[in-house]
C-alpha cells in the first residue's frame, strides 16, 4: 500500500500499470486502469484523471498509444531483444545458475506479464554448464575499477581437481596488469599482462577469485608485446580461436568450400579464399599457432595445412601418435 503521497505519484503508477499489463494485443480501457489502481495500490481514481495523467506522461516522452484503449507502445527493449539477452545469459559459462536467474528476473521487468509467462519455463531449467565460482560478479566489478584507474591487480586462479571442485592453481597470487574484459564463445576473459613477462595473457573470469586492486600503476598498454598499437577486439578474437596467448602467424591450408561456415565461425571474415579445383579452396589466415593446431585436429582429413612447414610437421606427428594408439585392435 502506498502512503499519503500516492496521488502525487499517480502518473508513475499509471505508467507501471501500462508497463506490466499492456501491449498492442492487450489494450487497457480507462476502467481497466481504474480497477488495477484499486487492486494494486488501493487507490480510487476518476476517469478524467486517467486521461490527464496519460497526457502528462506523453509530455514526459513516453510513447503511449490510445487507439481502442491505452498501451505502452515503445519500451527499452523489444520482446525479441529481451529473449536474445536471456538466452545469452543462460548459455554463458561465466556466472552461476543463481546469478543467471537473478539477472533474467531484472531483465523481465523491462517487459510485461505476458512476456514473463512466455519465458517462465526457463526458471525451471539449468544449462548445467554455468560457473561454480560465486565471486564472478564481484571480480568483474573490482577488475573494472582497476582498469578504469590504471592499477595492477592480484588474484587467486582456480582449476578443477579430480574431486570436481575448484582449487587454487598455486599458493602465490598472480600479479597482473589488466587491460580489457571480453566475451568469446560463452566464456568471459580478462586480457592482461602477467607481471613477469612482456606478452599478453588471458584468464577466465570464472576461475578468478580474491581480486585486489594494488597501489602500483599497471604497465602502459603500448609496452606490452602485441598491444603496441592498441587493441582491435574483433581481430584479436578471430586470431585466437581458443583464446591462447602468443603471437599469430600466417597459415595456408587446403580444404573444401563446405567448411566455410566453420571457418567463418572460428576466424570471422578476415581470411582470404582462393578457388581450387572443383569445390576445393585455399585459405590464408592469421592465427595463434596453439589455437590453430587444436582447431585443425578436430577437422582431421577435411583439411590439409600447406604452410608453415612447422605446423605441417606438428600435425603429422600428432596424427601418427593418434594412429599408434589405435592401430592395435585390443586396448591395453
Amino acid at each position: 500500500m502506498y502512503g499519503t503521497g500516492t496521488k502525487k505519484m499517480l502518473n508513475m503508477l499509471i505508467l507501471d500499470i501500462l508497463r506490466e499489463y499492456s501491449d498492442s494485443d492487450h489494450r487497457l480501457l480507462q476502467q481497466d486502469i481504474i480497477d488495477l489502481l484499486k487492486t494494486n495500490y488501493g487507490m480510487d481514481c476518476e476517469r478524467r484523471a486517467i486521461k490527464s495523467n496519460v497526457v502528462s506522461l506523453r509530455e514526459m516522452g513516453y510513447d503511449i498509444a490510445s487507439e481502442k484503449g491505452y498501451y505502452l507502445k515503445t519500451r527499452a527493449y523489444t520482446d525479441a531483444e529481451l529473449r536474445i539477452l536471456i538466452d545469452s545469459i543462460f548459455t554463458s559459462g561465466a556466472i552461476t545458475d543463481k546469478e543467471a536467474h537473478s539477472l533474467v528476473r531484472k531483465l523481465e521487468k523491462h517487459s510485461n506479464k505476458y512476456f514473463k509467462s512466455h519465458v517462465a519455463h526457463i526458471h525451471c531449467t539449468s544449462s548445467g554448464k554455468n560457473a561454480e565460482n560465486k565471486t564472478v560478479m564481484n571480480s568483474i566489478a573490482v577488475i573494472d575499477t582497476a582498469i578504469s584507474k590504471g592499477k595492477k591487480i592480484s588474484f587467486s586462479y582456480l582449476q578443477y581437481g579430480i574431486d570436481f571442485k575448484l582449487h587454487p592453481k598455486r599458493d602465490i597470487k598472480y600479479i597482473v596488469n589488466p587491460y580489457q574484459m571480453l566475451s568469446d564463445k560463452g566464456k568471459y576473459y580478462l586480457l592482461g599482462n602477467y607481471d613477469k613477462y612482456d606478452g599478453i595473457s588471458h584468464y577466465r573470469l570464472d576461475r578468478i577469485t580474491n581480486v585486489e586492486i594494488l597501489d602500483e600503476n599497471r604497465k602502459p598498454m603500448k609496452s606490452v608485446k602485441g598491444l603496441e598499437n592498441g587493441l582491435d577486439l574483433s581481430k584479436y578474437i578471430a586470431e585466437r580461436v581458443y583464446m591462447y596467448s602468443g603471437e599469430s602467424e600466417h597459415i595456408r591450408l587446403k580444404t573444401n568450400e563446405i567448411l566455410m561456415d566453420s571457418l567463418i565461425d572460428s576466424f570471422g571474415k578476415t581470411f582470404r579464399v582462393e578457388l581450387g579445383e572443383g569445390s576445393d579452396i585455399y585459405v590464408d589466415l592469421k592465427c595463434n599457432p596453439e589455437a590453430f593446431f587444436y582447431w585443425a585436429m578436430q577437422f582431421g582429413e577435411n583439411i590439409e595445412v600447406l604452410e608453415p612447414e612447422s605446423m605441417r610437421n606438428r600435425i603429422r606427428q600428432a596424427a601418427l601418435s593418434v594412429y599408434r594408439k589405435y592401430k592395435d585392435s585390443n586396448p591395453v
